[in-house]
């Protein structure tokens, strides 16, 4: 048997390819791993948003309450000055 020198490069470049193929399947493996944890990390904080916009909007008043109370303060100084005077 001879050593083919030709089929010991074939050799080597398939041996080559499959490193590349291996290396590359690892850098995606990581890329689609770590893009799954920031979708994972932005739906707990858009999760925590929503949370904190929900218990913002029960906490606020409703803008007829606030007119109502401005326009009632307003009259009460206006008679004040009037009576004042």
């Amino acid at each position: 048997m001879t050593a083919d020198p030709e089929h010991s490069v074939v050799q080597g470049e398939l041996a080559e390819l499959r490193r590349r193929l291996d290396v590359a399947y690892a850098r995606v493996e990581g890329g689609l791993a770590l893009l799954s944890h920031r979708t994972e990390e932005t739906a707990k904080e858009l999760e925590d948003v929503d949370t904190r916009l929900t218990t913002l909007e029960h906490a606020r008043w409703p803008l007829q309450s606030v007119t109502v109370v401005t326009a009632v303060a307003a009259l009460v100084v206006a008679i004040w000055q009037a009576l004042g005077r």
